[in-house]
C-alpha cells in the first residue's frame, strides 16, 4: 500500500512537470502549409497525423515517465567536450526549430501505418554538436557515431554526418504544438529526417555518446539489422482500403507518399494491369 501511494504520488508529479510546459516561439518557425496540402477525398489521412494516432514502435514493457524539472542530457565521448543541459536550458535556447518531419519505422509493410508526419519543435542537432566541439568525419572528426541512450537502456545508433549535414535533425521537445506526449518520449527525444526510426529516433533520450561504428553495435546491430538506414521512396493508398466494397462508377484512389528531406515530385497510380496515370499532388 505505501509503495502503491508512492507511485501514485511520484507519477502525478511527472504529469504535473509535463503539464506546466509552454512550449516558446521557435526562432525559426515552419512555412505555413501550401494550398492544396489537404485533400478533401474521404478515407485519405490527414497531412499532420495526430497525436493519438502517430504510429509507435518500442521495446518498453511500461512507458517512461520522467520528470521534466529532474531530466539531464549529457553529451561526451571521441572528440567532444563534455555538456550537460537541463529541460529549461533547451527550452530558453533562441535556436529553436519548428519543422514538418515525416517519420517511418523499417518494419513498416507495404501499405503500413507505421508511419506519420507531425510538426516538431526542438533544438537543431548539428548545434548542439558543434557547442561540444564536435566535426562530422568529413571535417576529420574522430567520431562517425552518436549513441543515443534511453532511460530504459535503449541505444540507438546514428551517423554524425546525417546529424550534421545541414537537413532538419532535431532534439525534439514538442510535436504538433503541444510539449511530447509520454508515449513519444516527453522530456526529448531524437528525430531525424532520412533515416529509419531504429537508427535515428530515440526517446526518452538521456544520454549522447560519440563514437565510431567499429567500436560499438547498437540494440538493433546485433539482432541482423544494418547499421545505417536510409528510408526508401514509398507510398500507401489510404482508400480504397483492402477488400473494400465499393459502389459502380467512380473510384476515388488517394493516398500519400513520402520521400525524406528530398520531396516528392510526381505520382502515378496503375489499376491491375492498366496503364500509369499521374496522380494529383
Amino acid at each position: 500500500g505505501a509503495a502503491g501511494r508512492w507511485w501514485a504520488t511520484a507519477q502525478a508529479g511527472v504529469e504535473a512537470s509535463r503539464e506546466a510546459v509552454r512550449l516558446p516561439r521557435p526562432a525559426s518557425p515552419a512555412p505555413p502549409l501550401p494550398d492544396g496540402a489537404e485533400l478533401d477525398v474521404d478515407g485519405l489521412s490527414s497531412f499532420f497525423t495526430p497525436n493519438g494516432d502517430f504510429y509507435r514502435v518500442d521495446t518498453a514493457l511500461s512507458v517512461p515517465r520522467l520528470d521534466a524539472t529532474r531530466w539531464r542530457l549529457r553529451i561526451h565521448g571521441r572528440g567532444a567536450r563534455e555538456r550537460e543541459y537541463t529541460y529549461a536550458d533547451l527550452l530558453e535556447r533562441s535556436d529553436l526549430a519548428e519543422r514538418d518531419i515525416t517519420l517511418a519505422c523499417v518494419s513498416n509493410p507495404v501499405g503500413g501505418s507505421y508511419v506519420g508526419n507531425a510538426r516538431w519543435i526542438g533544438v537543431p542537432m548539428a548545434a548542439l554538436l558543434r557547442e561540444a566541439g564536435v566535426r562530422p568525419p568529413g571535417e576529420g572528426g574522430p567520431a562517425d557515431q552518436l549513441v543515443s541512450r534511453s532511460s530504459d537502456g535503449m541505444t540507438i545508433g546514428t551517423p554524425v554526418e546525417a546529424l550534421m549535414d545541414g537537413r532538419d535533425a532535431l532534439l525534439a521537445l514538442g510535436m504538433n504544438g503541444k510539449p511530447l506526449p509520454a508515449e513519444h518520449g516527453f522530456p526529448a527525444r531524437v528525430v531525424v529526417p532520412g533515416l529509419y526510426g531504429y537508427v535515428s529516433a530515440c526517446k526518452w533520450v538521456e544520454e549522447l555518446e560519440l563514437t565510431t561504428f567499429d567500436d560499438f553495435d547498437a540494440y538493433w546491430v546485433p539482432r541482423g539489422w544494418a547499421e545505417r538506414a536510409p528510408i526508401k521512396t514509398q507510398s500507401r493508398i489510404d482508400t480504397p482500403r483492402s477488400g473494400a466494397e465499393t459502389s459502380a462508377g467512380p473510384v476515388p484512389v488517394a493516398g500519400v507518399a513520402w520521400a525524406q528531406h528530398v520531396g516528392v515530385k510526381e505520382v502515378e497510380v496503375r489499376i491491375d494491369d492498366g496503364p500509369w496515370q499521374a496522380a494529383r499532388l
